[in-house]
């Protein structure tokens, strides 16, 4: 049933109270301006940032969400749970809204298109709303199932409560020790506790969101298409960098169910370096590739094709939901 335009409208409206913490991360930040910085908290901030983006690309949506390869089920968990430092919420509640997202692309069901309700809702105002709060269990059966999963996705603080005080002791044992007898030698290595959690912690956690956040709002903006999807997805380097390889948008709408989410060689995807890597060592398996007819297309897909069917090779958001589509 298609919900009633004034109930949409109520929907796009800004949860004040249940925005408190997303806006309280954000103004954090600003604490860096009497604590200061340290190098040892930039390049603490920096590994946390590209190890907690594989956790969002490579977890959250190349398995939960799309389930483009296999893995056993303590791996599973262990994934889930990477992926929670995040602080981007449980696996469940995110998974099950990313589907709906390629169920219902750039249309008027789409809980974050830039082209139907701007740049701003698209990038983070959906997330303020309380339309999108709980989890669709509905959406999401397959993983839902495992008691572990619905645990870890209710308490998805967990790991960045733990994470945080993780990078606020190693800043204490570094500030204690002066830097392990360094800091004499090389003064720019001293650090703080303070330091290490703003800028280690806090900074990366917001700069990690705005960049999965991307993928959301300037991937429907920017970059080229190389295949018809009936959306706005497009192809960007510069995105794909950022995001670990996630900027390959267009073509991920149009095969969702592969793995490698660049297509050609060029392509630089390092979510599926780091999975090719995982699956040396029997911890994943199975990576799906695009499909043979869709590479056959070649870098130039089909988008110049005036005979080419405006909408995605796949219809759902795994290969299992192509199949029954």
């Amino acid at each position: 049933m298609i919900e009633p335009i004034r109930d949409k409208k109520k929907d796009l409206k800004f949860d004040l109270v249940g925005s408190i913490p997303f806006v309280m991360m954000h103004i954090s930040v600003l604490a860096v301006i009497f604590t200061g910085f340290s190098w040892p908290g930039v390049a603490v901030a920096v590994v946390l940032y590209f190890v907690r983006m594989f956790a969002i690309t490579g977890a959250y949506h190349r398995y939960f969400s799309h389930r483009s390869y296999k893995t056993s089920r303590w791996f599973q968990f262990v994934l889930a749970f990477w992926g929670t430092t995040a602080a981007q919420k449980g696996p469940l509640w995110w998974a099950a809204n990313h589907r709906h997202h390629h169920r219902h692309s750039d249309t008027d069901e789409d809980l974050h298109s830039p082209g139907l309700h701007g740049l701003w809702w698209a990038h983070v105002g959906w997330i303020t709303s309380t339309k999108w709060n709980s989890t669709d269990f509905e959406g999401i059966k397959d993983f839902s199932k495992y008691p572990e999963l619905r645990w870890i996705n209710k308490q998805y603080l967990l790991a960045p409560l733990l994470l945080a005080l993780g990078v606020y002791s190693f800043g204490a044992l570094l500030e204690s020790t002066g830097t392990f007898g360094l800091a004499a030698t090389y003064p720019f290595l001293k650090t703080t506790a303070m330091q290490m959690l703003i800028v280690g912690f806090f900074i990366s956690t917001v700069v990690l969101y705005h960049g999965t956040f991307c993928i959301n709002s300037f991937a429907h903006l920017i970059g080229a298409k190389r295949y018809k999807t009936g959306d706005e997805s497009k192809n960007s380097l510069i995105l794909a960098l950022i995001t670990l390889g996630e900027g390959w948008h267009n073509n991920h709408h149009y095969y969702p169910g592969s793995e490698r989410q660049g297509f050609f060689w060029w392509e630089v995807d390092i979510t599926h370096y780091v999975l090719k890597t995982f699956s040396l060592f029997g911890l994943v398996w199975d990576l799906n590739n695009p499909a043979p007819h869709v590479l056959a297309m070649g870098p130039s897909g089909n988008v110049k094709l005036a005979t080419a069917p405006a909408q995605p090779a796949m219809k759902g958001a795994t290969l299992e939901d192509e199949a029954l589509a």
